[in-house]
């Protein structure tokens, strides 16, 4: 890469934010950093808006685009000041035919959906789920709507067998990703954070090779494999499932060890 600006788009959970939701060391001085020397750093998450927003007044930035929704929202932003983005971009599918697939199989899960206007609609509640704009219904009320997201959360499956339910379902039409725990994200057929940040690259005007992505999880391959084709970067962090290491081009320290301050200070 030459010294031109980068596009740095940073996941959140176990990349940016700890367990417990604080930022891994290092991280808020690291960011300052990259954007004082020019760079563009983002983020490009999984969680919907609602749960995004407060993790961008941690680092206290404001970047012109966010991606949410493991892509299928891409946000723009409207005023720093107060902190305020629009819906530049937002991917729907209908998801009857998938939740009645894994309802199937997982009758006891808990199962979200996020509408294209941002709300929310669930089944049972969760403890680290942000349930601003949302609405309890009852499984057949779910997809009413096309949505941009299906979240299936099973607490008493194994990720393994999680995964094999998953496959022996044949999630053909949509794009999904299982989480470190029975966790599930489905997004839209072919959508994924690399199409949103593809959409953000676009727009800023910002050379292929010259993005770097960090993340930790299976739903960061698609932007993996956006910034690795294009001549990019691509890091995954320490603790992240070998898979997700094997598809990065360069690994950085654990999240607990401050791994995206360690890389963001090598540029």
């Amino acid at each position: 890469m030459s010294d031109a600006p980068l596009l740095i788009a940073l996941d959140l959970d176990g990349t940016v934010l700890l367990e417990d939701e604080t930022l891994s060391s290092g991280v808020f001085d690291a960011v300052a950093e990259a954007r004082q020397a020019g760079h563009e750093v983002m983020v490009a998450t999984g969680r919907s808006w609602e749960g995004t927003v407060d993790v961008l007044a941690l680092l206290q930035i404001a970047p012109e685009f966010v991606v949410c929704s493991n892509g299928a929202v891409v946000l723009k932003r409207v005023t720093s000041e107060p902190l305020e983005y629009e819906r530049f971009k937002v991917e729907t599918f209908d998801a009857t035919d998938v939740l009645q697939l894994l309802r199937a199989q997982l009758p006891d899960a808990h199962y979200l959906v996020e509408l294209a206007d941002g709300a929310r609609r669930y089944t049972d509640f969760l403890p680290d789920w942000k349930l601003e704009r949302t609405e309890k219904v009852v499984f057949e009320q779910l997809a009413t709507d096309h949505v941009c997201r299906v979240v299936v959360v099973a607490p008493d499956q194994h990720e393994k067998d999680f995964s094999a339910i998953v496959e022996s379902i044949g999630l053909h039409h949509v794009s999904y990703a299982v989480g470190f725990t029975a966790w599930l994200d489905i997004a839209p057929k072919d959508i994924d954070k690399g199409t949103g940040l593809e959409l953000v690259r676009t727009e800023l005007g910002i050379a292929p090779d010259h993005v770097m992505v960090i993340g930790d999880g299976r739903n960061d391959l698609g932007m993996f494999r956006w910034a690795l084709e294009n001549g990019g970067r691509a890091v995954a962090m320490e603790q992240a499932p070998q898979e997700v290491l094997d598809a990065a081009g360069e690994t950085t320290l654990s999240v607990e060890e401050g791994g995206v301050a360690a890389i963001l200070r090598t540029l």
